[in-house]
């Protein structure tokens, strides 16, 4: 009887001391957008120029390495965000050819990563109020622990690509 009355009080105690027992979850933190692990300054690893009518028709060569023609390898892109990670300005350095316009303002179609397919889409502007769209980077790697990102630029014809342009950046520290 004393060891069942001992036994009773141990379960008794254990379901007391477990009761009162609260996780720590830790604070709640916003999560991560798209806009903090772009912001900041890229260089260029590799710009490759692809011919997008040759590649459809299995015509090679079909690309070209830009990166150390025109003045490319001084090609560096700067992301900028305010306090919030909401973005502002951007900017092209380097003595480089335009491929689009060289400084402005910039938004993405979607603060995260989709979980289906389609691809992020860096929107380039003239103005503050984003209302003159200049252009579109397609967003097709985005920046993970190894801190590159990959860009491609299209330029169509009646909706049909000619031409891409490939960029692999990776941000300057």
């Amino acid at each position: 009887m004393k060891k069942m009355k001992f036994k009773f009080l141990s379960l008794l105690l254990a379901v007391l001391v477990f009761s009162c027992y609260t996780p720590d979850d830790g604070d709640h933190v916003e999560p991560i957008t798209t806009y903090e692990v772009i912001a900041g300054e890229w260089g260029l690893m590799n710009l490759t120029m692809v011919d997008e009518f040759a590649k459809r028709n299995n015509i090679k060569p079909n690309e070209e390495n830009l990166s150390t023609l025109f003045n490319f390898e001084d090609f560096r892109i700067r992301f900028d965000v305010d306090e919030n990670n909401r973005p502002t300005t951007y900017e092209v350095v380097g003595d480089v050819p335009p491929l689009f316009q060289l400084k402005g303002y910039w938004d993405l179609n979607s603060d995260f990563q989709p979980t289906n397919s389609s691809s992020i889409v860096i929107r380039l502007y003239s103005d503050a109020d984003k209302t003159q769209l200049k252009d579109e980077l397609h967003l097709t790697s985005v920046p993970r622990t190894n801190r590159q990102m990959e860009l491609q630029i299209i330029r169509t014809t009646d909706g049909t690509p000619f031409v891409s342009y490939k960029f692999k950046l990776i941000e300057e520290i």
